[in-house]
Order: structure tokens, then C-alpha cells, then sequence
């Protein structure tokens, strides 16, 4: 058996890559089923709701930041909640020219009966990290996925959301 044959999975820098994609690919499905099954949504929509009912968003570009994704996609996603009931939109009393997005009680009630999104334990866990260690894993993350022909917009939906 040759040298790399007999290396554990465990110390194989492309396996040990592989398995994080694999599980975080796992974690993903496997919540987006508990939620679905649980509230009745999916998992980007809790994750939108779960950010809403830490503050209302000032708009559509403050959500999307603290959703760390496009605005678009944040809009679409945003458009469902409304209109099932989950969130208003309404225009700003200090400035008409946003519109503030809030969780309603109805969208609380929902929150309650929900597990914890992956995204929301992926930000945390990215929020352990220092500065530069989270500036070297973007550009490793998009430097793999260049190399492997993957494209990577700027602008894509949110985590297991049709856009």
C-alpha cells in the first residue's frame, strides 16, 4: 500500500476539506426538514424572521447585511414572509424613503416552534473567529471554488431558497 493510500481521511488536507462541505451540506438539509416539518417555512425564511426578532430591519440593504447576502435575495425572501403574514413592511415615519420590515406576532408565534437555524450557528461560530482568520477563509472558500470551475456571483439566493 502506497503512502497515500494508508493516510487517514483525518490528515488529508482535501478530505479533511471535503468532509467540513459534506457536513456543513448535511446540517443544512437536515435543519431545513426540521424546520419545514416544525413551522411551515423554510430555512432562509426563519433565518430573515430570526433576525427580525432581534430588531426590525431599517431596510431591505440593512437586512441584507446582517443576513450576509445580496439584497435582492433578501427581497424575495422578504416578499414570501409578508405574504404569508410573518412580517409587515411599512414606510419610516423619520424618512418615507425606507421602509421598515418587522416580525409580527404572528411571525413570533411561528419563531417559537422553530430550532435554530445552521446559518445562524455558522455566523456565530464565524463571529469566534479574529478579522484576519475570517478574511483568509472568504478568500480560501472562493479561491477553491474558482479553481474548480464553480462560479461564485456576488448575487446568489439565500441557503436552500429558490430565488
Amino acid at each position: 500500500m502506497t503512502a497515500e493510500h494508508s493516510r487517514s481521511p483525518r490528515s488529508n488536507p482535501a478530505g479533511r476539506s471535503l468532509n467540513v462541505i459534506r457536513s456543513v451540506v448535511r446540517a443544512l438539509n437536515l435543519n431545513t426538514r426540521a424546520i419545514e416539518q416544525r413551522s411551515g417555512i423554510s430555512l432562509a425564511q426563519l433565518f430573515v424572521l430570526e433576525q427580525l426578532a432581534q430588531r426590525p430591519a431599517v431596510s431591505l440593504t440593512d437586512l441584507a447585511e446582517r443576513t450576509a447576502t445580496h439584497q435582492s435575495s433578501v427581497s424575495v425572501v422578504v416578499q414570501r414572509l409578508v405574504d404569508r403574514g410573518l412580517v409587515s413592511r411599512t414606510r419610516s415615519a423619520s424618512d418615507r424613503r425606507f421602509v421598515e420590515i418587522v416580525i409580527t406576532d404572528v411571525g413570533r408565534e411561528v419563531l417559537t416552534r422553530a430550532p435554530e437555524t445552521v446559518q445562524i450557528k455558522l455566523l456565530h461560530g464565524l463571529a469566534r473567529l479574529a478579522d484576519a482568520e475570517r478574511d483568509r477563509l472568504a478568500a480560501l472558500l472562493e479561491r477553491w471554488a474558482t479553481a474548480a470551475g464553480i462560479d461564485v456571483p456576488v448575487e446568489t439566493p439565500m441557503f436552500l431558497e429558490d430565488a
